[in-house]
């Protein structure tokens, strides 16, 4: 029988909220998190908003020297993890920690304070502090995490862009089922940096007025930043130390479209493939799904190819289906988005409540399903699919599904 792997903790640190509470209650009421950036100066960018992260007190959960050390990245990913490692209650259990492993996906990391090192070197502004390079490392943030709470079990970070933290996230809960790990602290943290937003915007994805996914005036995607961490655990385990459970990872699927460096396959093909592959992992027929957390990226191409790929798994039924696309609130964050809507879809199951894609007005044509439009709804969900699709093709889908202590065939 295949191990059963639970979340029993969460944190996120997001443009609409740097707690579980405030981001899920900014969901539900549809609060667009973009904002004039103040992370780097985007004066010569003709485009100047982000959905940047705001309203925290740094000085509350660092000292100043740490302040000096950790990028912004960094920061991010450490708040987030203390929230979920208090909210899974592992900051009173005794629990072995050569059994607890760490495994997050990277975007950008650290790239904003290797920037500022080489700005300060280049216009001569005396010597920038080498601490500022230590975050070049996409792996800087896993291991923080692992050496703050002394963490000796599985160690590694994944980097595939847009789907890291989502591949990060199975491939934490294949290492539970394997019995290499009891506990995977799993999801990602990622930060604004002028590399990325230069990049999206010289490619012209970057929507200059709002992120308005499967709205027929999209432009392109908000850049976010922020991160989402979750506690996976083998189920017996949560259960020994009685630890609160929030929902049930049942499943994900992993593949490639092999098709274009930045464009997705045009017909779907990839989209319905790991939707399947992941179903199929899981044990859940399309039928069983009651919402999706779409990539809903608001790119033209993208926004389309996912509708193709969803149509192409649940035909008809693709309609009722309450579609909901998170990033019309708060950005495309990168490296973390699937860790921060791996956090969404747990609480869309806890709470019963669909967060709405917002601005959404005008239809288009080709997305032409149920996008839980400008409004959150309430629902019954027991099995909601997350997606998370990247630049080059790498494609996640993972499968939630409400707990029940009923066991499933092996």
């Amino acid at each position: 029988m295949r191990k059963r792997v639970v979340i029993t903790g969460m944190g996120v640190v997001s443009a609409v909220g740097n707690s579980v509470p405030e981001f899920w209650d900014s969901l539900i009421q549809g609060k667009d998190g973009a904002k004039e950036i103040t992370a780097f100066d985007a004066s010569a960018y003709r485009i100047k908003r982000a959905a940047e992260v705001s309203g925290l007190d740094l000085s509350a959960h660092f000292t100043a020297r740490e302040l000096r050390r950790l990028s912004r990245c960094d920061q991010f990913g450490l708040i987030a993890f203390r929230e979920a490692w208090r909210s899974a209650r592992l900051d009173q259990d005794s629990i072995d920690k050569r059994r607890v492993g760490v495994l997050l996906g990277a975007g950008s990391g650290g790239i904003l304070s290797v920037e500022k090192y080489f700005r300060d070197v280049y216009l001569g502004k005396g010597r920038p502090s080498p601490s500022l390079l230590i975050s070049y490392s996409l792996a800087t943030t896993t291991d923080l995490i692992a050496i703050e709470s002394g963490l000796k079990g599985p160690r590694s970070t994944t980097a595939t862009v847009c789907s890291s933290s989502s591949a990060s996230i199975g491939v934490a809960f294949d290492l539970i089922q394997m019995g290499l790990a009891d506990i995977m602290v799993s999801g990602g943290s990622d930060s604004l940096c002028e590399v990325s937003f230069s990049g999206f915007s010289s490619l012209k994805l970057v929507d200059p007025e709002s992120c308005k996914p499967f709205d027929k005036r999209r432009q392109g995607l908000t850049i976010g930043e922020g991160a989402g961490i979750l506690i996976l655990e083998e189920l017996g385990h949560a259960l020994r130390r009685e630890a609160p459970i929030l929902s049930e990872l049942i499943g994900y699927g992993i593949c490639a479209d092999a098709y274009h460096l930045t464009a997705p396959e045009p017909n779907g093909e990839g989209v319905e493939r790991v939707i399947r592959m992941a179903l199929s992992h899981a044990r859940v027929f399309p039928e069983e799904v009651d919402t999706i957390n779409a990539h809903g990226t608001a790119t033209l191409f993208n926004d389309i190819a996912e509708t193709r790929g969803i149509k192409r798994v649940f035909g008809e039924r693709a309609r009722e289906i309450p579609i909901s696309g998170i990033k019309s609130m708060i950005g495309h964050c990168l490296g973390s988005a699937g860790g921060i809507e791996a956090v969404a879809t747990v609480l869309t199951i806890k709470n019963g409540i669909v967060p709405p894609t917002i601005h959404y007005e005008v239809p288009d044509p080709h997305c032409d399903l149920y996008y839980t439009p400008n409004h959150s709804i309430k629902k019954d969900v027991r099995v909601a699919i997350s997606n998370s699709f990247a630049f080059g093709g790498n494609n996640v889908c993972l499968v939630f599904k409400k707990f029940s202590s009923e066991s499933r065939s092996s």
